[in-house]
């Protein structure tokens, strides 16, 4: 967009953020930190969007802390709030809060990988898709956070955005080194190599077919059109489809399985799963290739879903008991499924933590609680899932009525838990305590579990109920009812 493009008041902004960044620049010649960030500041809050005000505005802030690469002195005391802001923006989905809040901690430690991250993902809400790059490559630099998978894969997706194809495969490949066992991971790479060959192809970006049609190699292909005799139907040339080219290429080297994997996963982008199924049991067939079986599997489960989605909003129109009655057989079906594959590639990859979880909650479920018991206490090694691990594990305990292990379990998941990050399991930790702490006809304990779900869920369950029957001297109890409301 040119200068003459702007309207006059953006175009007074953006003179006033250019001399704010020439200022900057003065007095970072004569090494006047504190002066060159507050106008490199002013600079990117006028013109957001502006990558070049940002990188000057990052390598100022560590020159003023003369790259120690922790910032300001007891940096951790200044930031409380500006994390709250952060939690707040992030929740009520305020990029623009988030942007500024994120760049506040930022001048207070620019080296701080997860304020760099909150950039990013303000920035790519908001379409900044540079800075959002910038911000996540900040987050994973090696003065950060280089080994954060999430980060890492965050960085992926914002370079598939802007069709960086080769830079997303080499940060995925990052986090496979990371995670050698992460099939999703594994599979987005296999994907982002046929995209690749799409986008080089310039299949995505030609404005028409005829474009991609002239802009093809001629040598070596066959006539754009083709008369079908016997069925006077038309047979689309190269370049006018990505799916008859694909088809083409496997006609041409049918041992090559790459382009079956490439064309089944075109046909899953598209939403026709029964023909990406089709074409990953072609290269099954040609490869044996374990990891396809894998990748076709995920799409027969998608058919599952999808057909669970459509059965669901049937039910939801028709509201009659066939309706109701699919949607629970669909459901079940689903489940089973999940089961059997989640089975079968738990025993492939017996480190994968994620995936004995994800078994785990299948099983508990269709209330399965001694299978589920075995893969949650595996579970729990992953330090990043504990706290969830240790809240199933207590809820499949009560299950069993082995309420002291119960007991233990929430009691455990709490220490890890806060209510304003974990909202979730924090309430069903606490609720599950409250009820036990009635069993034990210890009530003051009671109140305080209860009290601490209401101060953040007035609505939660029956716990405000609960509550006044307690504090009203009623010392009666029942047995704890998995089935009161709860989703395992």
């Amino acid at each position: 967009m040119s200068g003459a493009d702007y309207s006059p008041e953006e175009q007074r902004r953006r003179k006033l953020a250019a001399d704010c960044f020439n200022r900057a620049t003065q007095a970072m010649a004569k090494q006047n930190w504190d002066y060159a960030v507050e106008m490199f500041a002013t600079a990117v809050k006028m013109v957001p969007d502006n990558l070049m005000y940002r990188q000057s505005l990052r390598g100022c802030e560590r020159k003023k802390y003369k790259d120690n690469k922790t910032g300001a002195s007891m940096a951790f005391l200044k930031l409380s709030s500006v994390r709250g802001r952060i939690r707040k923006a992030r929740s009520a989905q305020n990029w623009v809060d988030l942007d500024q809040a994120a760049e506040e901690g930022l001048a207070i430690n620019p080296w701080d990988a997860q304020f760099n991250a909150d950039l990013g993902d303000a920035a790519r809400e908001r379409g900044f898709l540079e800075i959002a790059a910038f911000a996540f490559e900040q987050a994973t630099s090696p003065d950060s956070a280089p080994d954060n998978k999430d980060f890492l894969i965050a960085l992926a997706e914002i370079y598939e955005q802007r069709k960086n194809f080769t830079a997303a495969i080499n940060t995925l490949d990052k986090v496979m080194k990371l995670d050698p066992l992460n099939g999703a991971v594994r599979s987005k790479i296999q994907a982002l190599g046929a995209n690749m060959t799409i986008h080089q192809a310039g299949y995505d970006e030609a404005e028409s077919t005829k474009e991609v049609q002239n802009t093809a190699p001629k040598q070596g292909y066959e006539q754009s059109v083709k008369g079908d005799v016997k069925t006077n139907k038309q047979v689309l040339g190269p370049g006018e489809s990505v799916e008859a080219d694909l088809q083409r290429m496997m006609r041409k080297e049918p041992q090559n399985v790459a382009h079956y994997q490439k064309l089944a996963d075109y046909y899953r982008r598209e939403g026709r799963l029964e023909e990406s199924v089709k074409t990953y049991k072609q290269a099954l067939d040609v490869s044996g290739d374990v990891n396809i079986r894998e990748q076709m599997e995920d799409v027969e489960l998608d058919m599952v879903r999808q057909n669970l989605n459509f059965a669901k909003e049937a039910a939801a129109r028709d509201q009659n008991e066939t309706s109701r009655a699919i949607v629970s057989e669909l459901a079940n079906e689903l489940l089973l499924q999940e089961i059997e594959v989640y089975s079968r590639r738990a025993d492939r990859y017996p480190n994968d933590l994620k995936l004995k979880h994800e078994l785990a909650k299948r099983f508990m479920r269709c209330k399965k609680y001694d299978k589920a018991i075995p893969l949650l206490q595996a579970a729990s090694k992953d330090i990043r899932l504990e706290a969830q691990v240790l809240t199933s594990l207590g809820s499949c305990f009560l299950a069993k009525k082995q309420n002291n292990l119960a007991k233990r379990q929430f009691e455990k998941a709490l220490e890890k838990l806060s209510s304003t990050e974990n909202p979730g399991p924090f309430k069903e930790c606490s609720y599950y305590l409250g009820r036990l702490a009635e069993e034990a006809s210890d009530n003051s304990a009671a109140e305080k579990y209860y009290s601490d779900i209401l101060a953040i869920d007035y609505g939660y369950k029956d716990v405000a109920q609960r509550l006044t029957e307690i504090q009203g001297g009623d010392d009666e109890s029942a047995h704890i009812d998995m089935d009161h409301g709860d989703e395992v």
